[in-house]
């Protein structure tokens, strides 16, 4: 593969960042943790679609952060940002799936996932809650799914009202044999 941004980011980082673990606030009172397993997903808004995260690639959920533009960088990287003194590369996931830009001013957020040894940021429009998902309700792709989501997704959940796209950390940092970021 080859980078579309080298940085060296091994020796700018003393420690590892660890995954979050999920807590039930109803558990909490009775001092119990939720166990988190390999169905439950963070949602996250983008362009008024609803996406899924697998809970383990999570890291840390941020609001907007200051980035720093990287000279020469895709469209789709941000910059970077510092997260407690590790160098973070920030994706605009509007711009990676060829969205239209925000129209409102509302704060965008941004989601700390880890591939490949290292941190991304994926710059969102707003956080959801964790859901608990039966592999049951799981669907590979339908056809009708437009191609910038499919070419990001694992494939569905139907809920009650709308699909949730299930987004492939992988993909989303991969452009065909290009690498998104460091």
């Amino acid at each position: 593969m080859t980078h579309f941004l080298k940085l060296s980011k091994s020796n700018l980082a003393t420690k590892r960042m660890r995954p979050r673990l999920v807590y039930n606030k109803s558990y909490l009172k009775g001092l119990e943790m939720k166990a988190v397993n390999k169905n439950d997903y963070v949602t996250i808004w983008l362009d008024g679609q609803i996406c899924g995260i697998p809970v383990l690639e999570v890291q840390d959920v941020l609001s907007k952060q200051v980035i720093t533009k990287v000279p020469q960088a895709p469209a789709a990287v941000a910059g970077v940002l510092n997260l407690r003194g590790q160098i973070v590369t920030a994706i605009n996931l509007r711009k990676r799936l060829n969205l239209s830009e925000r129209e409102d001013d509302a704060q965008e957020m941004n989601v700390v996932v880890e591939y490949e040894n290292e941190p991304y940021s994926l710059i969102i429009d707003k956080v959801g809650d964790v859901l608990s998902l039966s592999e049951d309700a799981f669907e590979k792709n339908p056809v009708t799914l437009e191609a910038c989501w499919q070419s990001v997704s694992n494939g569905i959940f139907r809920l009650e009202t709308e699909l949730l796209v299930l987004l492939d950390i992988e993909k989303i940092l991969t452009l065909g044999e290009t690498k998104a970021a460091a």
